[in-house]
């Protein structure tokens, strides 16, 4: 399996979309996990995260410019319990929604396909992060058409138990740039996790995020001993 450096995998791509990351610190004490948005319209890029209780939302910038709030103002972080939740979608709130009603994260994610966007139909991806007795594990969804065609959704679910310290996998929600643009393909990549605090990892992820295109971003350092919690935001527009 190929492991790139999360600077080498974010500059290979000018446009990866919506973007997740999740793994374990290199010192193996902390959940990590990033959230990032990227916009190609004027609509897509009107927005910035806000903090929101536990988790975020995202909010239109300029409340003038917003042209449709469908598929781009939701809760991408919602907590749960000992369960982090991270999606580009309302999703989040299915999963929340279904899971405090004792269904699975896979369950949940049943009742929902890619986003009603056609010709792209963008892909719904999510990650949960579960923590017990001082061990994490977590997974990642993606939800997209079958090749571009509307008429039929393909979900897949990657489970991982007992993560290997320094090391995170990485979904986005489309293949390149392109029109329409292509969904992700294959499994979450996996990227190296650099010993660095929070604020370094902020810095990494967004300064090699295309210029052009990058929104928002949010990053998430959690102790797996005690679920405490440290978060970071990085808005384009301020």
């Amino acid at each position: 399996m190929e492991i790139k450096s999360i600077k080498e995998e974010l500059n290979s791509l000018a446009y990866h979309g919506r973007g997740i990351i999740i793994g374990k610190s290199a010192d193996g004490k902390k959940v990590v996990t990033a959230y990032f948005i990227m916009g190609r319209s004027e609509n897509s890029r009107n927005r910035v995260f806000i903090e929101d209780g536990e988790g975020i939302r995202t909010q239109a910038f300029d409340e003038s410019k917003m042209v449709d709030p469908h598929l781009i103002i939701y809760a991408p972080v919602r907590v749960l319990g000992n369960k982090t939740i991270v999606t580009n979608g309302d999703q989040t709130d299915t999963i929340y929604d279904l899971m405090d009603k004792q269904m699975t994260f896979e369950q949940a994610l049943r009742t929902r396909e890619f986003e009603d966007d056609a010709p792209n139909y963008t892909p719904r991806i999510s990650g949960i992060i579960h923590l017990d007795g001082g061990e994490m594990n977590y997974a990642m969804s993606i939800l997209k058409s079958a090749d571009g065609d509307g008429s039929s959704c393909q979900r897949y679910t990657y489970a991982y138990s007992n993560p290997i310290a320094g090391k995170a996998k990485f979904i986005h929600t489309y293949k390149c740039d392109g029109n329409p643009l292509p969904s992700f393909e294959g499994e979450p990549k996996t990227v190296e996790l650099p010993d660095m605090d929070i604020d370094s990892l902020t810095s990494l992820i967004w300064e090699n995020l295309n210029e052009d295109n990058k929104v928002s971003l949010f990053v998430r350092y959690i102790d797996i001993e005690t679920g405490k919690h440290d978060s970071r935001i990085v808005n384009k527009n301020k």
